[in-house]
């Protein structure tokens, strides 16, 4: 953490830009700062991030809104599991 982010409190994931997930209840979850969808079904979806592998499973599930860093999953979601990528 540089001087200037420690003097004004920044956040340590808006300085990196490392992954986040924001889950809202049972039927949404934010993802910020994704590489790359790899795999995409109504049921599950498999989404690469900078360090891991977030696999989201559930029924009726959507990308609703998405741009090149952030992605709105919706649908009932039973389960996150997370695959951390080895260092």
């Amino acid at each position: 953490m540089g001087r200037f982010d420690k003097i004004f409190e920044i956040p340590e994931d808006l300085e990196k830009d490392i992954p986040k997930l924001t889950i809202l209840n049972f039927d949404r979850v934010y993802i910020e700062n994704y590489v790359c969808i790899l795999e995409y079904q109504d049921y599950f979806i498999k989404i690469k991030m900078k360090n891991g592998i977030v696999n989201i499973n559930g029924i009726k599930l959507l990308m609703n809104e998405m741009t090149k860093e952030d992605l709105i999953i919706t649908g009932t979601i039973d389960s996150i599991e997370f695959e951390k990528f080895k260092e």
